[in-house]
């Protein structure tokens, strides 16, 4: 039996060095030896030879160990290690002269046959034998013991480390179990030796061409890599120590070193956890049990504060997000559209909106916008003209109320990968659905921006109301945008509704060749819609009666735009933009009044700014910006009863917007409005504004 044994343990020789030191004693008597499991409830009873070759300081005979789950915990980690190492602490190193007196009546006495031991698949075959296992030892061993191999060693008996069983195998099966274990030798001989994985897997921290021995992580890095291979780097060789980690990384890594260490504390790895390694995991344990404890407490406290805030949270799918505006407004001097001095009243007013945002699948959004404001409109009460309007303000020519109305009421959802669709139910606009492409003034009036002009291209305000809107993804540069919208949708008498009132059909395409440019190139058409902005010529058909035409009735009217913008980051401190817009603005009836008559034809408008800003002037989060164009202005028309503008006038705009946390900013300002309605005649106005946001 030894000899068919010795000549099967010649097939392995990486399982032949480990059985270097064997027990001759035990061989010669051919006595089995039963031995405990260290931290296993049951023994282990070998069918064969009664020695092991025992593995480095160790010699611990231990089950399988269980594979890994995915979720392990610390506190599983710390406890399996601490209860290992509390066996190796009350561990005793008896000398081999000591070891050689154990009884010899403990030897396990339902084994009558001395049967060649099984190697267990894990076996190391580079784990010296360092110590010796006396030939009888107690059958109840409780306590691991140093293996100890006896000095009269024969030539034909070799030994392996026992295959982890919970009772005797049955004498039927010998034969095939020693073929297994040929089998099992034989795969362990060569497991490893030709793994192309091996083969590419960073195993010093030299590998790693960005890593240098200067760095202050490199000892920390270096035991990573070396001691328990659980970082690799990137494919190309590199570790990257400066770049920020995502929480993927952050995840794997992670994963990766708790595999190590669980593999390392089971005894399932070549590179035993020693015991110095595990003296230095109680100590830490024990200098950090204060710290450990706190933060045991502070995740309680976390969880016990999620759970409170879970059961009296306002919605399980709605957001509440506001933005609260107050304004100290003012006209410093200068003459309104109809040549007289402005009047200079200081006005304090807010705008108020409260967005419900909400989402049922975690990519859609529900947005409902509850909306209250009480300033007034310079147009009405002091201008005279939309020229230099404030975009927080009642707007254009209209009146202000502390009413609270709905305002924003629309539905976005994915359509496929690339495609979003927006139903806009009330008071849509073109910000919802395309890039207006100017950065750092598009503020909507909360941030960016003081005036309607200063905001966007005035064009894109010749839509809005109820519809619907699309946009698409052409790659990561290329963005089409499309929406119609009609501005009395929800009106069923004759003239209104979806398509026979006034409406606005937006299509542009947006381009990216990088994250700090950006180009847009918009069409709109449009019926019955001005842009609110420029002069009164410029939006004639509703301001008949600042031309002495006595009527309450507007003329339809519809239009062409084309509009062109660009913004550019030169870099972290300094971005240049600018838009260009045209108009065909045609009157398509004509209009007979006791104080005049209008006939149809067209108008031509154009716009046109140059912007700067220069974020984080002064202070992280800051944006300072200069604006300078021309608001929309009648340039020809087609006939004399439809007016046109003979002079230009230019708005400049510059703010300071000061962020004073993360939550409240206020922004000084001025607006500067070169005869006024593009008009010489009328002196320089001058509007002042400080404005403060708080956001939540």
């Amino acid at each position: 039996m030894s000899k068919f044994l010795w000549k099967g343990l010649l097939v392995s020789p990486a399982v032949l060095a480990a059985t270097l030191v064997v027990s001759s004693t035990a061989l010669a008597a051919e006595q089995p030896v039963e031995i405990a499991a260290t931290g296993q409830a049951h023994q282990l009873q070998l069918p064969g030879a009664a020695t092991e070759a025992a593995k480095s300081e160790t010699a611990a005979v231990t089950a399988e160990p269980a594979p890994l789950a995915s979720n392990l915990t610390v506190e599983t980690i710390d406890k399996e290690s601490a209860n290992l190492y509390e066996g190796f602490a009350n561990e005793p190193i008896a000398p081999v002269a000591e070891q050689a007196k154990a009884p010899e009546n403990a030897v396990a006495a339902d084994l009558s046959e001395t049967k060649p031991a099984v190697a267990p698949a894990n076996l190391s075959a580079e784990q010296p034998v360092a110590e010796q296992i006396p030939a009888g030892a107690p059958a109840n061993l409780s306590e691991t013991q140093p293996a100890v191999a006896p000095a009269n060693l024969s030539a034909e008996k070799s030994v392996a480390q026992p295959e982890p069983i919970a009772q005797s195998s049955d004498p039927s099966a010998q034969p095939q179990a020693q073929s297994n274990v040929l089998e099992q030798i034989n795969q362990y001989s060569a497991e490893d030796s030709s793994s192309e994985d091996a083969a590419g897997q960073v195993t010093s921290v030299s590998q790693l061409s960005d890593v240098r021995p200067t760095d202050w992580a490199f000892q920390a890095l270096q035991s990573l890599v070396e001691r328990y291979g659980c970082i690799a780097g990137y494919p190309d060789g590199t570790f990257r120590g400066n770049r920020a980690m995502t929480r993927y990384e952050f995840a794997a890594g992670l994963n990766a070193c708790l595999d190590k260490v669980s593999e390392l504390i089971q005894g399932g790895s070549r590179n035993l956890v020693t015991r110095e390694d595990l003296a230095s995991v109680q100590r830490l344990q024990e200098e950090f049990a204060a710290e450990l404890a706190t933060l045991r407490g502070r995740v309680d406290v976390l969880e016990a504060r999620a759970s409170e805030l879970e059961a009296n949270q306002f919605s399980t799918t709605t957001k509440l997000n506001g933005e609260v505006i107050f304004a100290l407004t003012g006209i410093a001097g200068g003459d309104d559209a109809e040549g007289r001095e402005a009047d200079k009243t200081t006005a304090f007013g807010s705008r108020v909106r409260l967005n419900f945002d909400t989402s049922f699948s975690g990519e859609d959004l529900l947005r409902t916008r509850l909306q209250v404001l009480n300033l007034g409109s310079f147009s009405t009460n002091n201008t005279k003209t939309a020229e230099g309007e404030l975009r927080f303000n009642a707007g254009p020519f209209a009146e202000a109320s502390n009413t609270v109305g709905l305002d924003a009421l629309l539905y976005q959802f994915p359509l496929g990968k690339n495609t979003t669709v927006i139903l806009e139910a009330n008071a849509g606009a073109a910000d919802d659905f395309t890039n207006t492409v100017n950065p750092y003034f598009d503020g909507d009036g909360g941030s960016g921006a003081l005036s309607n002009f200063g905001t966007r291209n005035p064009i894109y305000y010749l839509t809005g109301g109820s519809g619907i809107a699309l946009r698409h993804q052409f790659g990561e540069k290329l963005e089409l945008s499309l929406g119609y919208l009609a501005g009395n949708a929800a009106n069923p008498t004759r003239g209104n509704g979806l398509f026979n009132g006034s409406y606005g059909g937006l299509a542009q395409l947006t381009f990216k060749p990088n994250d700090s440019m950006a180009l847009g190139l918009t069409y709109v058409n449009s019926y019955n819609f001005v842009t609110g902005t420029g002069s009164n010529a410029s939006n004639f058909p509703v301001r008949l009666g600042s031309f002495g035409l006595d009527s309450d009735s507007n003329l339809p009217v519809s239009s062409n735009s084309y509009g062109a913008q660009a913004s550019w980051q030169l870099n972290r401190r300094l971005a240049i933009g600018g838009w260009a817009g045209y108009t065909n603005q045609r009157i398509l009836s004509n209009l007979a009044t006791p104080t005049g008559s209008v006939q149809r034809g067209d108008q031509k408008i154009w716009n046109w700014a140059v912007t700067l800003a220069f974020p984080d002037l002064l202070k992280e989060g800051n944006v300072a910006g200069i604006l300078v164009g021309m608001e929309p202005r009648v340039t020809s028309s087609t006939n004399r009863t439809l007016p046109e503008d003979k002079d230009t006038s230019l708005h400049v705009e510059g703010f300071y917007q000061f962020k004073l946390s993360d939550n409240i900013s206020i922004t000084p300002g001025l607006i500067w409005l070169t005869a006024p309605d593009h008009n010489k005649n009328n002196s320089d106005l001058v509007i002042g504004v400080i404005r403060t946001t708080f956001t939540f």
